[in-house]
């Protein structure tokens, strides 16, 4: 190799053709790889479809929630309380539909529940449970329940953390609750394949511990039972002796919303081995009647 006045080398008149060469070969597929994916070329398989169920030629509304072939039947309360929540406050504001047994796989948004509305609403935009009020709403004229009460979301923020994170621990973190009650329903229907279920099994309560992480460094029972309690008994001086929440002449969105944890934590069926919040509930007479009340909907 020779050097130039500078001193720096000479690069040799085929080097710079040599090294595209070497990205290329680094960089390409080899031969038999290519060959294989030349006979079973890739492919980008459009969105999945809404149920078949959703499009055949049933003509009312459809609320696809978690329950039985025997909840669908007989339009029994679903036993999740998100899903009853508003199968409940639909019913409360006078609209029909259907119930489609579903689980979170089929929903285009990945959770329960969502409504297919009649046609000729378009079928292919279903309608996910934070936009459920306000086609209600629009369909029915019924009031604007957060406007009615400056208190609605404090007294929200009572189920959505005080009673609903108990709510976790109880159905998914006690051993005998998980057995009786959360792997029947939500493991069990899935898949008959006994790994498969061990899986999901462990998905469902380690998704239950990290959402109960996000508001403390550890999980301490005793603790989510007295918040639970302190809860119930912020939502009994407040229903007082009203028939419901915020002296409305009809139930509502935040009836619905009670009504969802107390009618599960009290209904006998779901077959509860440890019933903690089933006791602190019981204390308080006009949530029981409350909820027994509402239960006449269904």
């Amino acid at each position: 190799m020779t050097t130039n006045n500078d001193s720096r080398p000479e690069q040799r008149p085929d080097d710079s053709r040599r090294e595209p060469h070497r990205a290329r070969d680094f960089f390409s597929v080899p031969a038999p790889v290519k060959r294989l994916f030349d006979r079973f070329p890739l492919i980008t398989y459009p969105a999945n479809e809404l149920p078949h169920c959703a499009l055949s030629t049933q003509r009312g509304n459809r609320l696809f929630v978690f329950t039985d072939a025997a909840g669908v039947r007989r339009g029994r309360p679903s036993f999740n309380p998100q899903c009853l929540k508003w199968q409940a406050y639909l019913k409360f504001v006078g609209i029909d539909f259907e119930l489609i047994s579903s689980n979170n796989h089929a929903s285009p948004s990945g959770v329960l529940p969502f409504l297919l509305p009649s046609p000729p609403a378009d079928i292919s935009t279903p309608i996910p449970a934070s936009k459920l009020q306000k086609w209600a709403i629009e369909e029915v004229h019924c009031e604007e329940e957060q406007q009615l009460n400056v208190r609605f979301e404090v007294y929200s923020s009572l189920l959505d953390t005080g009673i609903r994170n108990a709510w976790l621990y109880s159905l998914y973190l006690n051993h005998e609750n998980f057995e009786a009650v959360a792997r029947p329903l939500y493991v069990n229907p899935s898949t008959t394949n006994s790994a498969v279920r061990s899986a999901l099994a462990a998905q469902l309560q380690q998704a239950a511990r990290d959402e109960l992480l996000k508001s403390s460094t550890y999980i301490d029972a005793s603790a989510l039972e007295a918040e639970a309690a302190e809860a119930f008994e912020a939502l009994s001086t407040l229903l007082g002796d009203k028939v419901h929440f915020f002296d409305r002449p009809n139930p509502g969105l935040f009836d619905a919303s009670v009504f969802a944890f107390t009618h599960l934590i009290l209904d006998q069926n779901m077959g509860w081995k440890y019933n903690r919040l089933g006791q602190l509930l019981s204390q308080h007479e006009n949530l029981v009647q409350h909820r027994e009340r509402l239960l006449k909907f269904f």
